[in-house]
């Protein structure tokens, strides 16, 4: 088993798709273990996108995350990073397979509704970011 970061943006949240995201995820096979509504703030986003810093797209991205509340998860199942990976979608919604999260829901490359873990050691270090052990139901 495995478990993996979701993070349902600004975007989506904005436009209360919260439960059509979810139903989507459920239907690849993956639990939702754990779950919250939260405000990042700017401190919590420059952390979180640490490795971003310097890019050009860094301080829009930070601007974006703290624009509204997010709802971020911890999903659960069999090979669960590259499950979501593909449920997901390519980051620019144009070129998305259909059926994915991001073909269906995604404004723009810039807003395109979702964040997932890319690896097992990405999503171990995000999902402790946002929750702790007591927090995770599975």
């Amino acid at each position: 088993m495995e478990r993996t970061l979701s993070i349902i943006k600004p975007d989506a949240v904005n436009r209360n798709i919260t439960g059509k995201v979810n139903a989507m995820i459920e239907e690849t096979g993956l639990k939702i273990v754990a779950q919250k509504l939260i405000r990042l703030s700017s401190k919590q986003a420059e952390e979180f996108y640490a490795e971003h810093k310097g890019k050009t797209f860094f301080n829009n991205l930070v601007e974006f995350m703290t624009s509204a509340p997010v709802v971020v998860q911890v999903l659960q199942g069999e090979n669960a990073v590259s499950v979501y990976r593909t449920k997901m979608g390519a980051t620019n919604p144009e070129v998305a397979e259909e059926g994915t999260i991001r073909k269906t829901f995604a404004l723009s490359i810039d807003k395109n509704t979702v964040h997932g873990s890319d690896s097992l050691e990405s999503a171990k270090r995000e999902v402790s970011f946002f929750f702790n052990e007591l927090e995770i139901c599975d």
